[in-house]
Order: C-alpha cells, then structure tokens, then sequence
C-alpha cells in the first residue's frame, strides 16, 4: 500500500528532472516550426473491391444478403435513388456502408433460375478523399446459369427530346401490351442525367422494353398521372467482339498513351423511347375560388361539352353571371353582373355536373354545395376607398392653399386598357388589347388608324376583332418605313360595371424591308405528312412557326439573331403538339431538332436542307438550349500535382 509520503518523495524526485522535460518540449516544438509539413501525400487511389459473399459472378445462391468488401473505408452515395436492383424488388431492399462493407439486404423472395443484379452506378467512393469507384454492378444467380447480357439506350421527353433523368426502364418477355399494366417489369434499370439507361443481366431472347415513372412503387404502368414510354419493336439482346480505344494521361495535359482494347460489345445499344403524360380524362372538380369580389372561378380536371348548372341559395342566380370558358372547357369564370352580389361576401350555390364515376369511369351527375368567399371583403374595399379618398381630399386641400387649380370633384377611375404596342411594328405583327373586365360595349367607330405618306396623314383601314376573354386584336395593311397613328375616341370601351375607357394615342412605325432576314428550310424524308416547323429562341420557346407546304417552311421577317428549330409532325393537322395514349396505341407526335444554331442576319436569304432523320434522336438537341445538362462526371481530385506545384518538385503519378 502507497501511502503520502511515498508519494511525496517521489513528486520531490522528479521535479529534479522537470527542467529536463520543458527544454526538450520546447525543442521538439521549435524543430517542428522550422519543417513545417503539410500533411503529406493525398490518397488517390479509388476503392477497389477484394471480395463478396456470395461471389460476384456465383450461381445457386439462396442467400438474400449481400456483402461486399473493399480495401479501404468507402461511402455510399444517396443509394435510394443511384441503386438499382434487378429483377425490381416490391419490398425496397436496405444497403448499407458500414467501414470497409457494403451489407444489401434483400426483403422479398428470391426467384428460381433468375440472374439479379445490383447496379451501383457512380454511387460509391473512398471515405478519405471521395474517390469514386467508377460505375460498379454486382451479380449472382440462383440457377445454374448466370445471365450476362445487356440492352442500353435513351429516354427521351416526347415534346421537347429532354434528356429524362431517374425514369424506371424495365424488360418484358410476355410481349402482350397489358402486361405493361398487369406485371411488374421483369428486368430494370434507371437513367442518368443523360437520359442514358443500361440493362444488365439479360437472359437470351426477346422482349419488350418500356419506361415508367413509377408513382406508386409497383413496377407496373396503372395510373394515368405517371409518365410512360412504349415501342411495339422486339429487343433481341445480343454481344459481338470489339475494340475499343483507351487513353492513359500522364496529367490533365499529356497522354501517356492510347491502347486498343479487346471488349464485349452487347447490342442494342441505341434504343430511344419518346416519353409522354396522357391527357387525364377522368373529370372531377379540381376547386372554386373566388379571388375578387366581382368573379369566381370553377376548375376541374377535365372539360365538358355540358356546362355546370348554378343555383343560387343565398342569391338569385338567374342571368346574374356572365360566363367565361377555357379553350379546352375546363376552367370556367362567372363574373358577376350585379353590384349588389359583388358586394356580398360569401355567394352559396348548388352546383350541378357530370363526374366520372369511379366504378364505370361513365360520367355522372354530381350536386354540390360551395361556400364562394371573397379575398377582398367588403368592409376592406370599402375602409381602401375611403382611405383613397381622405389622400385625395388632402390633395386638394393642399393645392388649394397654394392658390393653385384644384379638383371638388374625384374622378372616377376609367377602365384601364392595355395596349400592345412600341414604337416600332413587325410587318406581321398585329396590335393586341387586353381588358380587366368583360366589356359591355366596344365601339369600333372610336378607333381610328392613320397612316403617314409623304407629310400627309390617311385614314388606314383596320379590323378590331375579339381573339379570346376580355383580349381583342387590330389588324391592319401594315407597310415598311411607313408611319402610323392609333387614336381611340373617350369612351370607346365600357365594361359591364359601367366603367368607361380614357382616350388613347400611340404612334409608331412599321420597320424596314433592311432590319430582317429570310429562312426557307426545305425537309426532306417527312414531305408526305402534315409538318409544323418552329423557330426558337435561347430559351426553347417559340418565336416563330409556320406550316410546311410541300415540305417547305418558309420564314420571314426574322430580326437579326441566333435560332433553333424544331419541327412537329402534326398528325392531326390541329397546328399544336399533341401527346399519346397507350390504351389507343398512339403514340405522342414526333419532335425533331435541327442540331445546329441558325444565325439569321439582316438583309439575307437564308436556305437550309434538313434531314430530321438524319441523326439519332438522342443526339439532335442542341446542348445550348438542353435544360437537363449532364451531371458532371466523378474525377479524381488530383490535389497531390497541386502540392507538388506548391513544393516546386516534379509530380508523378502512379501508374
């Protein structure tokens, strides 16, 4: 037992050394100072897989989990949506980065004779310096035999050919087309940010291939609202010896060399599937709003031909509205004529309308009871126009103390009219009015367009027609060089609340014949069908289209500056894109893309020849104007030629 005098003479023992201890300490520390390391050499060496159980490769297996073993510490990135196990798994399997371990938990049952695959795509990296691994696939089979082949391709937006990233693809060996809506897929994969897909672990044979946006987690196309794509080809899978060219780098700058290489190729490696939404002809009631106390709004998910039936239960709803309809009938306003309804809050109505019926999908009548309440109440306008009020009474006091001209009088607010127009026109352009409210009364006679020859001004020939709700167009004889006045009388416009248009004049001039070019586009392989050819700006919206007659689009008056195009094979002849339908067996109206930019320059005549077959699908957009750009590619850091430029010594890599 060690009691306190021991230790107190052993502390007086050792303080005869402490002297000894802090000069070292402090020598140590000033040695460190003077070299300064950095930490030394990164690690750029990415995880490499030593082993698996069971073997990647084996057969007969029937364990359901996987482990995976590395050389080092690794990671595992976001392996909910870059995992992906084939045949699909209805129960989601569990994988885990644990160390040195990836453990996959398989849920569901293993099926007989089957190859599955477990594709980590770009998911996995070293846990130091994020090295990735390279695009990985792990594989076994409960049979005998383990499948190897592959099928790959591209999943494309139908209306636009969007690279379509993270959409389901999958295989079916029964060919019939209501598997697609009564199986799960038999073979799956998922595409990158290229719209890119590979499918591995395919047995030989022949199948049909679709793409889903899978809503629901079933592996099985059965709702309307999820995206799809359908081709009627076969995929035969298959494989052919072939080389390929592998350049080694010395840096970023220097190949080291460039080797050919001896590979499998499998084959089909170029399917493009066009994917679209359809049209949800199932017709519910979507909402009721009614943001303004002088209207309100029905919407629903679908139109039809029969309108609503509106009965008032707090009011009488006879010839109290006037109804605006949506092009395709299924949004519809009610302004409200009467002052009195406006001024009421809350409007209650029996509304009466044909529903789709769950059951038979047959539309049926359906009665409901709203509760249509304004966003703006009544007492709130009103406190706002006495608030308006008092300012402009303030005004006027003010005014009138300067001794300065002052109103008794407010002036009531005239109905306020938006016209679309600069100061200088296209030739084939028109003038819109936009008006806030539905009009009861538009007296062309008050609107007057005069042209200017020489130092003259004519009266020039106009027509004021409406275009849509509460939107009208002037169209006149427009002529280059020549200037124009558009006066409209006090007035001319009254809305059904009596409210009444303010005078307007606006001049501008038509531009020069000088300031634009001239596109015509002749295509060929399409000249037999009906063809919408578009002119887009930078941003893939559309700044021109015309009809192609003969296989000839034709394009004038194009102001100086760089397009795209794209041409729609209108199917329909309706002059818009339409999409599919898988129950028809209609597939959406193809889209092509001219793959280069058009520079379109004053005072030229521009002709262009177009194949729109010419290049692959997934190959025709151009990437300036490709919303989902590719994601950019996992790379070593190389932070070790960095420190070598910092020391000043020569970097060399390993090879």
């Amino acid at each position: 037992m060690i009691n306190d005098n021991d230790i107190k003479s052993k502390l007086k023992a050792n303080a005869w050394f402490l002297p000894f201890y802090v000069i070292s300490f402090l020598l140590l520390v000033s040695c460190a100072k003077m070299g300064q390391p950095d930490g030394g050499w990164y690690d750029e060496t990415p995880p490499r897989v030593i082993g698996a159980t069971p073997a990647d490769g084996a057969t007969n297996v029937k364990a359901k989990k996987v482990n995976i073993y590395f050389d080092e510490f690794i990671k595992v990135d976001n392996p909910t949506e870059k995992v992906v196990v084939s045949p699909p798994q209805l129960e989601a399997p569990e994988i885990k980065g644990a160390g040195k371990r990836i453990l996959v938990s398989l849920v569901d049952s293993l099926k007989p004779n089957t190859t599955y695959t477990i594709d980590f795509s770009d998911a996995i990296s070293d846990n130091n310096e994020s090295n990735p691994m390279g695009n990985y696939t792990y594989s076994f089979s409960t049979g005998a035999v383990i499948d190897t082949m592959e099928v790959s391709g591209y999943v494309l937006e139908s209306e636009n050919l969007e690279p379509i990233k993270g959409i389901l693809v999958g295989l079916y060996s029964d060919q019939a087309d209501s598997a697609f809506k009564t199986k799960p897929m038999l073979r799956v994969s998922r595409t990158d940010s290229r719209g890119r897909f590979v499918i591995k672990g395919v047995a030989p044979g022949s199948y049909r291939i679709y793409a889903l946006q899978d809503m629901d987690g079933n592996y099985m196309f059965n709702q309307k609202s999820e995206k799809l794509a359908f081709s009627h080809d076969i995929i035969v899978p298959s494989s052919k010896p072939d080389v390929r060219q592998d350049t080694t780098w010395v840096d970023s700058l220097h190949i080291k060399s460039i080797d050919q290489v001896n590979y499998t190729h499998f084959l089909p490696d170029d399917i493009v599937l066009r994917a679209f939404t359809e049209i949800l002809t199932d017709r519910y009631l979507l909402k009721s709003e009614r943001p303004k106390a002088n209207y309100f709004s029905l919407f629903f998910s679908y139109g039809d031909s029969i309108l609503p039936q509106i009965r008032g239960l707090n009011f009488e709803a006879d010839n109290a509205f006037i109804l605006e309809k949506s092009e395709k009938m299924d949004s519809l306003t009610y302004w409200l004529k009467d002052t009195a309804l406006v001024n009421q809050d809350t409007l209650s109505i029996e509304l009466t309308y044909r529903k789709t019926d769950d059951s038979t999908k047959l539309l049926v009548n359906q009665i409901d009871t709203l509760e249509l309440l304004s966003k703006e109440p009544y007492a709130k306008r009103m406190k706002a126009k006495e608030k308006e009020l008092a300012d402009w009474t303030k005004k006027q006091e003010k005014l009138k103390k300067k001794g300065q001209p002052y109103d008794t009088v407010m002036a009531v607010k005239p109905l306020d009219v938006q016209v679309n127009v600069s100061s200088q026109l296209d030739p084939d352009k028109n003038i819109l009015f936009s008006f806030p409210t539905p009009l009861a009364k538009a007296d062309t006679a008050g609107i007057h367009l005069y042209a200017k020859h020489d130092t003259l001004w004519y009266r020039a020939p106009l027509e004021f027609q409406p275009v849509g709700n509460r939107l009208y167009e002037l169209r006149g004889e427009w002529r280059p060089d020549i200037e124009y006045s558009l006066e409209v009388d006090s007035a001319a416009f009254e809305d059904i609340y009596g409210l009444a248009s303010k005078p307007i004049k606006q001049g501008f001039k038509v531009n020069s014949l000088d300031t634009y070019g001239t596109l015509l586009v002749n295509i060929t392989s399409l000249n037999d069908q009906p063809l919408l050819v578009q002119l887009l700006n930078a941003q893939d919206q559309v700044a021109k289209e015309v009809k192609a007659q003969n296989g000839v689009a034709e394009f004038y008056y194009l102001k100086p500056e760089k397009y795209y195009m794209r041409v729609i094979v209108d199917r329909n002849g309706n002059g818009k894109w339409d999409t599919g339908d898988y129950d028809k067996d209609e597939q959406a109206e193809e889209v092509y893309y001219y793959p280069e930019a058009i520079e379109c320059k004053a005072k030229w005549d521009l002709t262009e020849s177009w194949d729109p077959k010419a290049r692959q699908l997934f190959r025709q957009k151009p990437g300036a104007i490709t919303k989902q750009k590719p994601d950019k590619e996992k790379k070593i850091k190389n932070q070790n030629e960095q420190r070598a430029k910092k020391l000043g010594i020569q970097y060399i890599p390993k090879m």
